[in-house]
């Protein structure tokens, strides 16, 4: 069992990989819940950290899809090397103006623009890059629950000590160990040996190769409708994460640690659902858990905004994080499977807008309405929305097994019928 789950470490590469994010999530992690606290401690404003959200996700939906283009030309490889420096130094810049005490809410949107720039070529390039890493197609679904396990095993080690360092010595710490992190993926990209890929040397300019793109992924009805339900899921249940410290201060009357709990169950149940999808040995089937995880998602969320207790808000942020890492992993499975090569970097760049891009809009929306109606009726809002798109979703199955069919059949992953 353990073998199975864990084949794609049989990869050198991929083991370089897993190894160097294995050290740099956890302070990704970190910050991220050191970054929420800092803005609600600065303003104390719900809206705010909507505000927030959206200046660094933003960045995502506007450049994407261009970076796609690029992807597919350039070298990801050397892309992912770049990234990871320049997310390198914006937490260094981060970590400074908070230790010396000078750091500013405007100080925090610009560097947060600043990292959603940097994020819209490297989401999409380590999604493709995976490829590169694993020889073997039949172990492409592996590598990324194993990827989606390291990133919330991170999650559920980064909160919790974020909480402890926040409530110690204060916020910038958080940062400066963020920072560091990032040396480790640094020198594993650094250590890979890479094949090179030969591109296509004749060119169009950019906006032609983006309508090619285009025009293949909404072409496809797969492609189309889990981007289109990945969009939906990321717009109105996404955003729950930028409410956590309301709950955590104002519903549950914690701190910084209840807040790096919550946090860090959400990532327990994505690391359970990870491992669920790492031990699977086919992509066959997928496509059904894609509604009925944000379904779980869903009913999570409507449930934990009603509660008023902590042991039952940490067991249903167990079971929102498994819902919610069981619908991206299969979504991004799925597609990597059934996508063309030459237009993986911009498929991937649409999975990234969907998944990303519209947050920025979720997160202000969230934040908004939260300080209108209350965080608890937003996300019991949110929670019905995630559940109503998985029906409407699942109406669409016929369709869905009827062009999946064939890819499969060719592929061998299905002998001859779906």
């Amino acid at each position: 069992m353990l073998k199975t789950i864990l084949r794609a470490l049989r990869y050198k590469n991929y083991r370089l990989f897993f190894s160097g994010q294995c050290i740099s999530l956890i302070g990704t992690w970190m910050q991220l819940v050191a970054m929420s606290w800092l803005v609600y401690r600065l303003t104390n404003s719900a809206f705010l950290l909507g505000v927030v959200g959206f200046a660094g996700q933003i960045p995502a939906f506007l450049l994407v899809p261009f970076a796609g283009v690029l992807i597919d030309r350039w070298n990801r490889h050397r892309i992912l090397v770049i990234t990871q420096i320049l997310s390198m130094i914006q937490a260094f810049v981060l970590a400074f103006l908070t230790m010396t005490g000078i750091v500013t809410f405007g100080h925090i949107i610009f560097l947060a623009i600043f990292l959603g720039l940097v994020n819209a070529f490297d989401m999409p390039s380590r999604h493709s890059f995976v490829v590169d890493m694993v020889e073997k197609k039949e172990d492409l679904g592996n590598a990324i629950a194993l990827n989606s396990s390291l990133v919330n095993g991170a999650r559920l080690i980064g909160p919790p000590i974020a909480g402890v360092l926040i409530a110690a010595v204060g916020e910038g710490m958080c940062f400066l160990i963020n920072a560091i992190s990032f040396l480790a993926a640094i020198i594993s990209l650094l250590s890979m040996k890479i094949t090179p890929v030969e591109k296509e040397t004749r060119r169009r300019n950019v906006l032609q190769e983006l309508r090619e793109g285009l025009t293949y992924a909404f072409s496809s009805i797969p492609i189309r409708y889990i981007i289109l339900f990945l969009g939906l899921f990321s717009l109105v249940g996404m955003p729950y994460t930028i409410l956590m410290p309301v709950f955590a201060k104002e519903i549950l009357h914690g701190g910084p640690y209840t807040l790096g709990l919550l946090m860090g169950f959400s990532g327990g149940g994505a690391l359970i659902g990870a491992i669920y999808l790492a031990s699977r040995k086919s992509v066959r089937g997928l496509v059904r858990k894609i509604p009925i995880a944000a379904s779980i998602f869903g009913v999570g969320l409507v449930v934990f905004s009603l509660s008023r207790i902590l042991w039952l808000s940490l067991a249903l942020m167990l079971i929102t994080g498994f819902g919610m890492m069981v619908q991206l992993a299969s979504s991004n499975t799925v597609l990597q499977t059934i996508v063309d090569d030459e237009k993986r970097g911009r498929v991937m760049s649409l999975y990234v807008m969907a998944f990303i891009g519209m947050a920025p809009f979720g997160s202000l929306l969230a934040g908004g309405l939260a300080s209108l109606i209350g965080a608890p009726n937003t996300l019991l809002i949110c929670g019905g929305l995630c559940i109503l798109g998985s029906i409407l979703f699942v109406r669409k199955f016929p369709l869905l097994r009827k062009a999946i069919r064939p890819i499969y059949v060719k592929m061998g992953i299905i002998p001859g019928t779906y």
